[in-house]
């Protein structure tokens, strides 16, 4: 799924590899999140944070003149950020710690976020490092407001900064970037942490043109690392106010195959079933106050997917539960000028305006 024209690596006078034999201390073990604020699904080790999921981020604080990053990742990209400007983009940067240098001598801010989907891989962040003369300071607090954003290729921002629709597979991945997708630009608005639980190509009951059968979104949704099977990641102080769901796509964009166990109408039905389930064990995690949102989309040549999340939020009310809403988005103002034909940076700023004003309605409370 994609390769790009090659955007290189940034490398302003700020950001260079640490030199051979000059590598820094390692961080004290356990002392990794204690530095880096981060809402993402991650699992802590002795001496790192590991996490597979798009759109992780971490957040730190730090006094001097520069700061080092800690990474082992030699298949998602990422965008480094201090004081909110991006100073550098890391393509597959592997084992290695980069280091930006040169700023003015003071406390500053840097976030590390990571940019592609890459849910074959596990990714570690091995913590923040001070230059000579500076220090790490405590990490940021969490933020009170949280969203979770549940989803496929649209949720990642697939090929969202993509110039063309045609793209091979490694231009994808240079051309996805999670932290400007609709979520991402929707939670920065509100102020709120957030989680991007994207994986692209899967829906609810049945994958993109029929494939990987017997799996789903929901085969990999507890996980915090997705090519481990089993893993089971533990919510903790995870608790959104907010829940925003868009799966269905993959389900009723192409047409059932030969040898599927599909029919039209059996398709219908184990969306419907499959996802009041999914509706189930959300609200069983979350609690009663936690606004879900299903949303829906244009398919072209059904309505299938639309009509069908409509109709589950209407049961799922029957049965009392009145905090879970119907949000449909239509293509009007779009131009789906990403890759393979995906919502483009602009349709994420458009998705992401429309979305802010629906949570204005919505009874969320923060």
């Amino acid at each position: 799924m994609a390769a790009a024209l090659a955007p290189a690596v940034l490398l302003p006078t700020a950001l260079l590899p640490t030199a051979a034999g000059a590598a820094p201390p390692p961080v004290r073990p356990g002392a990794v999140l204690s530095q880096a604020h981060t809402a993402g699904r991650v699992e802590a080790t002795r001496d790192a944070a590991r996490y597979s999921w798009p759109g992780v981020y971490f957040e730190g604080r730090f006094r001097g003149t520069g700061v080092g990053i800690a990474l082992d990742d030699a298949a998602a990209d990422y965008d480094v950020q201090v004081d909110g400007a991006t100073v550098a983009t890391l393509v597959t940067p592997g084992r290695t710690t980069y280091w930006v240098r040169d700023l003015a001598p003071g406390a500053h801010r840097v976030r590390l976020v990571k940019r592609s989907e890459s849910p074959w891989a596990i990714s570690e962040f091995g913590g923040f490092r001070a230059a000579p003369g500076g220090a790490i300071l405590p990490g940021p607090p969490a933020r009170h407001r949280q969203i979770e954003f549940i989803g496929d290729s649209y949720t990642a921002g697939y090929g969202n900064l993509s110039p063309t629709r045609d793209c091979t597979g490694d231009e994808v991945n240079r051309t996805t970037n999670a932290d400007l997708s609709f979520g991402a630009r929707t939670a920065r608005q509100l102020n709120a942490d957030y989680q991007i639980n994207a994986f692209s190509g899967r829906g609810m009951v049945r994958n993109y043109n029929g494939g990987e059968p017997g799996t789903s979104y929901r085969t990999y949704y507890d996980r915090a690392l997705l090519s481990v099977d089993g893993d089971v990641w533990r919510p903790g102080r995870w608790r959104p106010q907010l829940v925003v769901i868009g799966l269905g796509i993959n389900d009723f964009s192409t047409a059932i195959n030969p040898g599927e166990p599909w029919t039209p109408e059996s398709l219908v039905a184990a969306y419907r079933a499959a996802y009041l389930e999914f509706l189930g064990k959300l609200r069983a995690r979350y609690g009663p106050r936690t606004v879900i949102v299903v949303s829906a989309t244009a398919v072209s040549g059904t309505t299938a997917f639309a009509d069908t999340a409509r109709q589950v939020v209407q049961e799922r009310n029957a049965q009392g539960d009145e905090l879970v809403r119907y949000w449909y988005y239509d293509s009007a103002g779009l131009d789906y000028g990403g890759c393979h034909w995906h919502p483009s940076l602009h349709d994420h700023e458009v998705i992401a305006e429309r979305l802010e004003a629906y949570v204005a309605t919505l009874p969320v409370r923060w």
